[in-house]
């Protein structure tokens, strides 16, 4: 696999973006893990992981929970080796209890191009199923013809 590396262009920064959203809706912990630093420091929310092998665990958990996740990321900025990205992913919880999570994620990267810090930062909240936004087939990637992140109004 050939990484995108920085310094970043408006093009390779919103390439980076979409391989990472691509990834995360696999829910494949060990794939999305590879983007990572061996010693990547993540925090999220109010837990602070440190190295692949508490990414994935971590993963692997989030996804047990989350079912039927689905997730849309936009690239809201960029320098040398930083990217900073807005997102919006939905789930549902084993009630069937719907929720979209809305958040922020600050990105480090690396000269290899891997990520060494992420630092997200999210809310959600509860959503009625006839509110949901994102219905493409997943696990996997979304369709080209879906705008990802809505306008909200």
């Amino acid at each position: 696999m050939t990484l995108i590396r920085p310094p970043f262009t408006t093009e390779t920064a919103a390439a980076k973006v979409r391989i990472a959203e691509d990834a995360w809706n696999s829910r494949d912990p060990w794939r999305v893990s590879l983007a990572y630093s061996e010693h990547s420091e993540w925090r999220n929310r109010d837990r602070f992981l440190i190295g692949r092998e508490q990414i994935r665990d971590f993963l692997a958990s989030k996804w047990e929970r989350e079912l039927d996740y689905r997730l849309t990321k936009s690239l809201w900025s960029f320098t040398d080796n930083r990217i900073a990205v807005r997102f919006q992913y939905e789930y549902h919880d084993t009630d069937g209890q719907w929720f979209r999570a809305y958040g922020n994620e600050l990105w480090e990267f690396d000269d290899e191009g891997l990520m060494q810090r992420r630092e997200a930062s999210i809310n959600e909240v509860q959503i009625d199923e006839s509110e949901r936004k994102f219905y493409w087939q997943a696990p996997g990637p979304r369709p080209a013809g879906h705008d990802g992140i809505p306008t909200v109004k």
